[in-house]
């Protein structure tokens, strides 16, 4: 199964690649853009053939090591 853990900032937490980005965006002539939040995608392409196990297994790893939960949030999705 493939898992895909997503994370962000966390809101309020200062994300100076974000506002880089977003003041490039302007600087470029991308009127409107609000605030910009970088984050980061992992795609895992696990054995596990059981849905539920592979979101369990996804969401360990996120805690454990893919994200820092302190200033970081993570969602897992699982695709078949």
């Amino acid at each position: 199964m493939r898992v895909v853990v997503t994370v962000m900032p966390k809101p309020g937490v200062l994300d100076p690649q974000g506002r880089a980005v977003g003041h490039a965006l302007s600087n470029l002539g991308f009127a409107g853009v609000g605030e910009v939040r970088i984050g980061k995608v992992v795609v895992l392409d696990l054995a596990e053939t059981d849905a539920d196990a592979a979101r369990a297994i996804g969401e360990d790893m996120a805690r454990r090591l893919l994200a820092n939960t302190v200033i970081e949030s993570y969602r897992v999705t699982v695709e078949a």
